[in-house]
Order: C-alpha cells, then sequence, then structure tokens
C-alpha cells in the first residue's frame, strides 16, 4: 500500500485542502483509498462525512494502527507542529511527502525550514521517501512564486504544482467532493495545474 503525507507544521498551509482532493482524485482513478486524519481539527473527517455514497468512496481510519481493507493508497492529513518524534514516525509511515506552503514569507521561511528538517531525515536521504512542494493560493509569475522559487533553489525538492486560489475547492468541499469530482466544464482551469502534481503521484 502507497502512503502519501500531506504535512507543513505551519496551520493554515492548505493541508486538508491538498490531501482530500488528492484522496478524491485517486478514488476518481478507481483506486481504493484510504484517509486519515490526524490534524486536532479533523476537517478532513468532517469532508468524508459529507461525502454522499454515490461519490468514489474513500474509507476512512480513526488511528493509524487501522489496517485499510484492500486499499491501494492511504493519504494521511497531518497535524500542524509537525516535528521531532512525531515528524520521524510519519516519515517512516510515508512513501511520498506532499508539502503544501501559504503565499507569505514567514510561511515561505518556515516551510524552508521543515524541508531541511524533512531532507535530514534518514529515509529521505536514502531515497526510501520522495518530497515535493505545491504552492497553495498562489498565481504564475507573482512575488510569492518568485521568493518560493529562491528559497527552494537550494534545495533538490521539485515544486509540483501552483494551485491558484479558487471558490470550486471551496463549493466542492461542502458537498465532500474534490474537484475531480465535479463536472471538468466547472474546474477545467484548476484541473490543468495540477498536471505535474498527478504524475508525480502516480509515478
Amino acid at each position: 500500500m502507497q502512503t502519501i503525507l500531506v504535512a507543513n507544521p505551519k496551520g493554515g498551509s492548505g493541508k486538508t485542502t491538498l490531501s482530500t482532493n488528492i484522496a478524491g482524485y485517486l478514488a476518481s482513478k478507481g483506486k481504493h483509498v484510504a484517509m486519515l486524519d490526524l490534524d486536532r481539527q479533523k476537517s478532513a473527517n468532517l469532508w468524508l462525512a459529507q461525502r454522499d455514497s454515490t461519490l468514489p468512496i474513500i474509507w476512512p481510519l480513526q488511528s493509524e494502527n487501522e489496517k485499510p481493507v484492500q486499499a491501494d493508497v492511504l493519504v494521511i492529513d497531518s497535524p500542524a507542529g509537525l516535528h521531532g518524534k512525531n515528524l520521524d514516525h510519519a516519515i517512516k509511515l510515508a512513501h511520498k511527502i506532499v508539502v503544501p506552503i501559504s503565499p507569505s514569507l514567514f510561511d515561505i521561511q518556515a516551510s524552508y525550514d521543515f524541508l531541511l528538517e524533512l531532507s535530514e531525515e534518514k529515509a529521505a536521504r536514502k531515497g526510501r521517501v520522495e518530497i515535493g512542494v505545491v504552492g497553495m493560493r498562489m498565481a504564475p509569475r507573482t512575488r510569492a512564486v518568485a521568493t518560493l522559487e529562491q528559497f527552494l533553489a537550494q534545495l533538490e525538492v521539485p515544486i509540483l504544482a501552483y494551485l491558484r486560489e479558487a471558490q470550486v475547492y471551496v463549493n466542492a468541499a461542502f458537498e465532500g467532493k474534490s474537484i475531480f469530482d465535479v463536472p471538468h466544464y466547472v474546474a477545467q482551469q484548476d484541473l490543468d495545474l495540477w498536471v505535474d502534481l498527478i504524475k508525480w503521484i502516480d509515478n
């Protein structure tokens, strides 16, 4: 079973939006998907509770010790403040780690420090876990994008996507949907921004 960890110690970085939409994408492709919500606010669990039974199934896990039945992929929405032993443990569970970063200097700096911490982990050094970054609520050719790219130039971490701030994410979430569950004509502009991220997830 592949495990995708969505992690950033900063609150408000977009972890839940990213993790629910990654889970939604995988389920839309016929994968058996389980989701573990480790965040204190349990927003991903709330999203799952809104999800209609006619949509592709995403199985909620109540704890990391629960074994998902026949799951191909486990998506973990991690809590804010993930450091130290908790981070070590989370990394041991993961095959891929996606780090969402918000468009502010303070978030970019904190995320850079977190990526440095990740890169020093044994699993990352030995190539057992892949790490990628997603710019959340970022539009191309903005100062936030330039600053993020400048910060990450020193690290061998790919920027997988820049996802713009869009109402389609908000509206879909109210119904327990991802942007992969709504009609393509509604979300096409945003789906196009996922192309490289999807290739990385599927690889």
